[in-house]
Formats: structure tokens, C-alpha cells, sequence
């Protein structure tokens, strides 16, 4: 669907993230011991939800490991379907993380997290080309809410809607005209393509998945004052990357 181009659309989106980095200073406290704990690195929890195959996943960690020099970070990978949560683990063989504690599968629904995902306990929520297909994405948005902490990120990369007409007709012609009949030809597999084309064009636009990201409490990084902006295209809109903050507790 994307000709290989996603591999560099989620190398940007977890670059964008900068999981494992440095936590701000917390500047109200006088503490000399306390402020000797903000110059150490906090770990990250994060949760990759619809993540299966690790794609995301191993690349947060590298992220964190090797950009950031973050050995404690970790990363939950959640998915409803366990042939996905299966292929995982098996490609996680060849990476350093098959039998490390910095990363756990988890067999659950995004719409109805299990309780072991607690209140406030994730500093990261990330899905990629997954949300578009939940059944109600927005039980899964609030949930998103539910577990991140103060402070932490909802991200989400997800195919998205051409801004420029031409590219638009170009673009719609290739996934309705092209894509079921690759799927066919290379995997024997019209019907799943089909629904890959058409869960894309029902999905909201950026407009307006932005403002259901804000309908349940997130602050919208990037949207200015007349409600512009607040997502970022990738590939004149063909992908794009919207992130909600969970706002800070007023006593903090």
C-alpha cells in the first residue's frame, strides 16, 4: 500500500517520540537530594497497542538504548490476535530483547484493557495502522487516557487523507484500482486488500480524529489558537502522526 515508504514513516514517528529520553527537572524543589534524583534517567513504561509483530516496539527500545543510552525502559505489546502476538516474539529472537524484562506481550482488547494495565501507569501509548480498524475507536482513545499517566503521550500513525486534489485522484486510483489486484496476484488475497483500501477511506480525516483525540481530555500539541494544525502529514497525507498529551494534575 505504501511501497515500502512505512518503514520510513515509523523509523520518523518513533524518532518524533524520543523514547528513553531525559526527564525535565523539577524546578520547585530546594531538596539537594531531590534534585540529584531529577539529574537520573527515569525509565519509560510504554504500551504499543495493535503491535503484534514488534515493528513499533523494537524500535522504541533501540531508540531508547542506543540514542539515548536508556537500559531500563520498557515496552508492553499489546494485540487482540495471538498469531500476530506469536510472530513477535518469534522475530524477537533475533534481537536483544526475546528474553529480557524490558519487554512483555500481552494478549488484550485496546477497547477494554485488562486491569493489569493500572490507572496512570504508561508514559507512552503508542498505535500504528491499527486504530482504524477498532471496532469503536474511541473506547479505545478513552482507555488510552485511562492508563497514561500525567504528562504521558498518546501517539498514533495511521493512514490518512491526501491534502492535494491531484495527489488525491492519483492516490485513489492506485489503492481502489491496483491494490485488491496486487493482493490477488501476490498473495491470492483480493478480499483483504479490498478491506485494507476501504478501511482507510472510512477512517475520520486529520481534522477530525484530531479533535476526537481532544474530545476525551487530551491536550493537542501543534494546534494553534484558531484550532489549525495539530497532526503532522507524511507523504502530502497519505500517513499521518497525531499525539495527545494527558494534562498534568493541578496539583502538580
Amino acid at each position: 500500500m505504501s511501497l515500502g515508504i512505512h518503514r520510513l514513516w515509523k523509523d520518523h514517528f518513533v524518532r518524533s517520540l524520543n523514547p528513553g529520553s531525559k526527564p525535565l527537572p523539577t524546578p520547585s524543589s530546594s531538596d539537594p537530594h531531590s534534585n540529584e534524583q531529577n539529574k537520573q534517567r527515569e525509565h519509560w513504561t510504554m504500551l504499543d497497542i495493535a503491535g503484534g509483530t514488534g515493528d513499533i516496539a523494537f524500535r522504541l527500545l533501540d531508540h531508547a538504548t542506543l540514542i539515548n543510552n536508556d537500559h531500563d525502559s520498557r515496552v508492553i505489546v499489546s494485540d487482540i490476535n495471538p498469531a500476530m502476538l506469536a510472530e513477535g516474539r518469534k522475530r524477537s529472537l533475533s534481537t536483544p530483547y526475546a528474553h529480557s524484562p524490558r519487554m512483555e506481550w500481552l494478549e488484550a482488547n485496546a477497547e477494554t484493557l485488562p486491569p493489569a494495565i493500572e490507572d496512570n501507569s504508561i508514559d507512552l501509548y503508542t498505535v500504528a495502522f491499527g486504530i482504524r480498524n477498532f471496532t469503536h475507536p474511541q473506547k479505545a482513545l478513552e482507555e488510552a487516557y485511562r492508563v497514561l499517566k500525567p504528562g504521558g503521550v498518546f501517539a498514533c500513525l495511521e493512514f490518512s487523507k491526501v491534502g492535494n486534489p491531484l495527489l488525491n485522484a492519483v492516490y485513489k486510483r492506485w489503492s481502489f484500482g491496483a491494490i485488491p489486484i496486487i493482493g490477488q496476484l501476490v498473495a491470492g488475497d483480493r478480499d483483504s486488500y479490498q478491506y485494507l483500501v476501504e478501511s482507510i477511506e472510512k477512517f475520520p480525516r486529520q481534522r477530525e480524529w484530531r479533535d476526537r483525540i481532544a474530545e476525551v481530555g487530551f491536550l493537542i500539541p501543534g494546534m494553534d489558537q484558531e484550532g489549525e494544525g495539530g497532526w503532522e502529514d507524511l507523504t502530502g497525507g497519505v500517513a499521518a502522526i497525531h499525539k495527545g498529551v494527558k494534562p498534568l494534575d493541578r496539583s502538580d
